[in-house]
């Protein structure tokens, strides 16, 4: 299959869009199709990644204001000349929000194909940046969503949001995690007398460092004697968490081996952020043999097992987030229990696996046009 993925973020960005993106380019060239990814260009002096597994055309692209790090796509004829010139049998969009949407209106016009992957909770994010404006962001989301052949939902909990919210054609396609890179055996003694000088039970953070994450709740826990908090990541909250939590140390942003030795070296995994559609760094956490606490809300639903793999916490609440960091805190045999069972749950959810759901549901896509024209 030609397929063309058609991504708000790419590496060098790190994020959840940008990874996932990524490894559904390597999978399809691993298994004979040829991929070409359309992107927001890198800002200035970030190098493009120059692993990326094919080619990639990146359109101009402006910082999103007030948060920099994120970039939005500019208006360009890139996009469309991709889907013509490479002969697209599908176009994938991957979180479609601006660049996503100009690809949909192209495929359209084309008669190509489209599958639309829901990654990003946007009514979530109109909740949190502007206090209001769920309303029109499902609007949004039904209104691109609706216009694909056929929408992935990453866990049970977002595809029942779609479902709930009028959008059709919606069918369930998780994330895999590369436990070769992520796993307990990583765990570095020499980072953790860093990270920890007088012996502490490290809590680690893993994610950006904004206001939808809400890592301020690990607050309560930089209290608790015995207990060091870790935050991995970087972003516009940073300078605002440094000062809501004492105590903790701030490794700024991490990635491959380094970030799974960083991984394998806490005791505890930590998960804040409420509006989360899969969450990769629970996966992360559990693959490198860590125990959870993660909000009751959203992906984490699906990928931890409350009592098995770690402990699942009200959302928003920064009393039960200390209050389950304590308890696995005073229970190393639990922790131990905990991180066993979470790295044996994800043995099998690697990224080929799930990549090869993803080609199924092309073929399905392509099958179901195919009828159609047919009719």
């Amino acid at each position: 299959m030609r397929v063309v993925i058609v991504t708000e973020s790419f590496p060098p960005d790190v994020n959840g869009v940008a990874h996932c993106a990524l490894q559904t380019a390597r999978h399809l060239v691993d298994r004979g199709h040829a991929p070409v990814v359309v992107a927001p260009a890198p800002a200035p002096g970030n190098k493009p990644d120059a692993d990326a597994p094919c080619p990639v055309v990146h359109v101009p692209s402006l910082p999103l204001p007030g948060y920099p790090q994120v970039r939005v796509a500019l208006p360009s004829r890139r996009l469309a000349a991709t889907l013509i010139e490479h002969r697209a049998d599908v176009v994938h969009l991957a979180s479609p929000f601006v660049l996503g949407v100009r690809g949909m209106a192209a495929a359209a016009r084309l008669g190509t194909p489209a599958v639309a992957v829901y990654q990003t909770d946007l009514a979530g994010y109109a909740r949190t940046y502007m206090g209001a404006g769920e309303a029109a962001a499902w609007r949004r989301i039904r209104s691109v969503h609706g216009a694909a052949d056929l929408t992935l939902a990453p866990s049970s909990a977002a595809l029942l949001d779609l479902e709930t919210h009028g959008v059709p054609r919606v069918e369930l396609w998780p994330r895999g995690v590369d436990t070769e890179r992520f796993r307990p055996d990583r765990r570095d003694e020499a980072l953790r007398r860093e990270l920890a000088p007088n012996g502490e039970l490290i809590v680690g953070y893993v994610g950006r460092l904004a206001p939808e994450k809400q890592v301020e709740l690990l607050a309560g826990a930089c209290g608790l004697e015995g207990v060091r908090v870790v935050i991995v990541g970087d972003g516009p909250s940073r300078p605002g968490l440094e000062q809501a939590l004492p105590g903790a140390v701030f490794l700024g942003r991490r990635t491959g081996d380094d970030l799974a030795r960083v991984f394998a070296s806490f005791d505890v995994f930590a998960h804040t952020g409420p509006f989360e559609t899969f969450c990769q760094t629970v996966q992360e956490a559990m693959a490198s043999g860590l125990p959870v606490v993660a909000p009751a809300a959203g992906g984490p639903l699906d990928l931890v097992a409350h009592g098995h793999t770690g402990l699942l916490v009200p959302p928003r609440d920064a009393t039960a987030v200390r209050d389950a960091v304590r308890a696995l805190a005073a229970d190393p045999a639990l922790r131990t229990a905990f991180g066993a069972a979470g790295r044996a749950m994800v043995e099998g959810r690697t990224w080929a696996a799930v990549g090869d759901q993803l080609i199924g549901h092309y073929a399905n896509v392509l099958a179901a046009r195919r009828t159609a024209v047919a009719a």
